[in-house]
C-alpha cells in the first residue's frame, strides 16, 4: 500500500490558520487592543460616565453617517456629500420649528431635504452618468456654497432657549426604554441596515452591482435605478444624523456635517476587512465607527494635542487595512 503525498491544507495548516483566523478578525484584536491600551493609560477611561460619552457622544452619530456611507460604497460608488445631507436637513428642521411649525413636521421636512441631496447626486450617477466621486464631490462643493447664501455668510442658526420645543428637545437629550433617544434610533439604523442587505432583494442587487455590475446589467437587472435608490437612500439616513446633531446642539452651524465625512469613510473601509471577501457590511461598519469613537474618546483623554490625534486616527486607520490587506493575499496563494 503506497504513501498517500499530504494535500495543501495538511501542509498549509499552520498558515491558513493564522491568516484565515487571526489576521481576518485583525479589526475585534484592533478594539480589544486600543480598549485595554486606553484602559491603562488612562484612569478616566473606564468610568460608567466615559463610556456613555463614547457610545452617545462619539459613536452614535458617526455610525449612522458610516451607515449610509456603507449603502453607498456597496453599490460600487462613494459619497462626499453625506456631510452636505446632514447640513440641508439640519437647516431645514431648525428654520421650520423657528417658524413655529410642529416638530414632527420640521423633521419630515428634514428628511425631505437629505432625500433631495440624494435625489441631485442620483440624477448626476444614474441619468447623466458622472461617476460618483465626481457627483458626490460636486453636490459637496454646491452644498457648501448654498449654505454660505443661505447664512449670509455662514452663521449659525440658533433656537433661543425659551423656546425650544419639548419634542425637540427629547430628540436630542431624552431616553427610550433607558437609552438615550440619540443612542436609540441608531440602533434602529443599524438594524434596518442589517436587514435590508441580508433579507431583501434590494439589498442583494445592491451588493450584486458593486461586486459584478456587468453580470447585473446582463441580466436584465435595471442597475441604474437601484442606484439612483440607494443614493436618495443614503441623503436620507445621513439626515437623520443631522437631526439628531441639531437636536442635540439645538443649533444649526454651516458644514458642519462635513466633519464627520472622512471618518464615515474610514470606518466603512475599516469595516470590509471582516469580509473575507471585502465588501461593505453592516457589522463590520459599526465595529470601525466604535473603534473610532475609542480612539477619539481616549486620546482626548490623554491630552495628546490635537494634530497628533489625527496622525494616530490615521495611523490605526491604516494599520487595520494592512492587515486585511495581508490576510487577503496571504489567503488567495495558499
Amino acid at each position: 500500500m503506497s504513501l498517500q503525498t499530504p494535500t495543501p491544507a495538511t501542509t498549509t495548516g499552520l498558515p491558513r490558520l493564522i491568516t484565515g483566523g487571526l489576521l481576518r478578525y485583525g479589526l475585534i484584536l484592533a478594539l480589544i487592543a486600543v480598549f485595554a491600551a486606553f484602559s491603562a493609560a488612562t484612569p478616566t477611561f473606564l468610568t460608567l460616565a466615559n463610556l456613555q460619552s463614547i457610545l452617545v457622544n462619539n459613536f452614535t452619530l458617526l455610525v449612522i453617517v458610516s451607515i449610509a456611507m456603507t449603502f453607498a460604497v456597496a453599490s460600487g460608488g462613494i459619497d462626499l456629500s453625506v456631510g452636505t445631507a446632514m447640513d440641508f436637513a439640519s437647516f431645514a428642521f431648525v428654520s421650520l420649528v423657528l417658524t413655529g411649525q410642529p416638530v414632527a413636521i420640521a423633521a419630515l421636512a428634514g428628511l425631505a431635504a437629505g432625500a433631495l441631496v440624494g435625489a441631485f447626486n442620483a440624477f448626476l450617477i444614474s441619468g447623466i452618468g458622472v461617476s460618483p466621486f465626481l457627483a458626490t464631490l460636486g453636490t459637496l462643493f454646491i452644498g457648501r456654497s448654498v449654505q454660505q447664501l443661505l447664512t449670509n455668510g455662514g452663521n449659525p442658526v440658533y433656537l433661543p432657549p425659551n423656546g425650544v420645543p419639548e419634542a425637540f428637545r427629547f430628540l436630542g437629550h431624552g431616553a427610550i426604554g433607558g437609552f438615550p433617544t440619540p443612542f436609540a434610533i441608531a440602533i434602529v439604523v443599524i438594524a434596518a441596515a442589517a436587514v435590508v442587505f441580508a433579507r431583501t432583494r434590494f439589498g442583494r442587487v445592491i451588493l450584486s452591482i458593486g461586486i459584478q455590475p456587468g453580470v447585473v446589467r446582463y441580466s436584465g437587472i435595471a442597475a441604474p435605478a437601484h442606484v439612483a435608490v440607494t443614493f436618495i437612500l443614503v441623503g436620507m439616513i445621513a439626515a437623520i444624523a443631522g437631526l439628531i446633531l441639531t437636536a442635540t446642539v439645538t443649533t444649526y452651524i454651516p458644514s458642519s456635517g462635513n466633519a464627520f465625512l472622512l471618518n464615515a469613510i474610514g470606518a466603512t473601509f475599516i469595516g470590509t476587512t471582516l469580509s473575507p471577501l471585502g465588501r461593505p457590511n453592516v457589522g463590520g461598519t459599526v465595529l470601525g465607527a466604535l473603534l473610532l469613537g475609542i480612539v477619539a474618546n481616549g486620546l482626548l483623554l490623554t491630552d495628546l494635542n490635537f494634530y497628533w490625534q489625527q496622525v494616530g486616527t490615521g495611523t490605526l486607520i491604516f494599520a487595520v487595512l494592512a492587515l486585511s490587506f495581508i490576510n487577503r493575499k496571504a489567503a488567495g496563494s495558499v
